[in-house]
């Protein structure tokens, strides 16, 4: 298989790192904070030493990390334990559906209102057009830091130049960017991240979460045992354990926290330099194929290494399942969890083709893309 979908997850992964991760969780595989013996102090010590490597991988030192599942987990979290009722909130037309479903399910239920700024022929959203849709009711600014479609980076610094001047909380989705591009929170005035360990991470699936400036007053929507005051019938008011009920993920920390490791290696920069390499080769080639409509075409440090685009005569899914079955190609078809995104192209009911590389792609794999689809669009001439 040539796996060029690495948006959805990164394949492979770094083996090494899983294979360390996995021999320390045996050694130590109690539960964290659930015990005063050694093995169970020594499992916490391990997840709080994470927490810290997170949130200064992330530019947010000092910031705490709480984990969940994915983006979609720490977005439903923020974004319910933020929102009170008869508030508003500032979002884009470029967000997955982790952020438009719960932002629809939240105004369906009374709870806020919201607006959802659109980007700019280039892909991005304006810091102004921001600036003009705060209202005196706006709670906070949800953007995705980079577009999962366009594969375009946001002017993160200067938006959240604009929510600190108004008061307004920035929370910042990195599914996309995490891992490729630098991230600064509290160079930026981010109050809040959310982050998933599968994609440019490196990580396994399930393992994700948030990073917050402390001062965030974030309501829990989930509750139970965190191994603290268990008497008392309340919540824990403190952080991480507020919004962490239940056992927390040991395997999925401890591989993330090799993955943070590996990543700050010659040996992954490297390769994230091969991987931009590739990306310019890959918008280039498609560019000069005759039929192929490539949707904000860029590279660069304003883009990650992903590509939409469309193919005259083959609708995307159709292109999709042909680049699987006859040339062993993975690629993503359809609307890739954005529809307002591709509603804005103009490709709303079909989407478009997706090609996203990683760390472990070749420039064997980019070419057999292009040789797939000028033979596919040969066959349709």
């Amino acid at each position: 298989m040539i796996y060029l979908d690495n948006a959805a997850t990164s394949f492979p992964k770094p083996q090494r790192c899983h294979e360390q991760a996995l021999s320390e969780y045996f050694q130590i595989s109690a539960s964290p904070g659930r015990g005063g013996y050694d093995a169970a102090v020594l499992a916490q010590e391990r997840v709080r030493a994470v927490r810290e490597q997170v949130a200064a991988f992330f530019g947010g030192e000092g910031f705490v990390t709480c984990f969940g599942y994915n983006a979609t987990d720490a977005l439903n979290t923020l974004l319910q334990g933020l929102v009170k009722p008869g508030g508003h909130v500032v979002s884009t037309r470029l967000e997955h559906n982790s952020v438009l479903r719960p932002l629809h399910h939240l105004r369906e239920a009374g709870v806020c209102t919201y607006d959802l700024v659109p980007c700019n022929r280039l892909g991005l959203v304006e810091p102004e057009a921001v600036a003009r849709a705060i209202r005196p009711a706006t709670e906070l600014v949800v953007l995705n830091h980079a577009s999962n479609v366009l594969g375009t980076v946001q002017p993160a610094a200067e938006i959240g130049a604009v929510c600190q001047e108004r008061g307004v909380p920035l929370i910042l989705d990195v599914s996309q960017s995490a891992g490729v591009t630098p991230i600064r929170m509290r160079q930026w005035g981010v109050a809040g991240l959310a982050f998933t360990g599968h994609k440019s991470l490196l990580g396994p699936t399930g393992i994700g979460g948030l990073v917050l400036d402390p001062a965030l007053e974030v309501r829990p929507s989930r509750f139970g045992g965190t191994g603290l005051d268990s008497a008392s019938p309340l919540p824990s008011r403190e952080y991480p354990e507020r919004l962490e009920a239940g056992t927390v993920n040991l395997l999925g920390i401890l591989m993330l926290g090799r993955c943070l490791d590996y990543l700050q290696t010659p040996e992954a920069q490297e390769a994230g330099r091969r991987e931009a390499t590739l990306h310019r080769r890959l918008v280039e080639g498609l560019q000069d194929l005759a039929g192929v409509t490539l949707h904000c075409p860029g590279h660069g440090p304003q883009r990650v290494p992903l590509v939409s685009f469309n193919l005259a005569g083959w609708s995307p899914g159709d292109a999709g399942m042909v680049l699987d079955g006859d040339y062993g190609i993975a690629v993503r078809a359809g609307l890739h969890c954005a529809p307002l995104a591709h509603e804005d192209l103009g490709n709303g009911d079909a989407g478009a083709i997706r090609a996203s590389l990683g760390r472990y792609s070749t420039g064997e794999d980019v070419e057999a893309l292009l040789s797939a689809l000028a033979e596919m669009l040969g066959a349709k001439s």
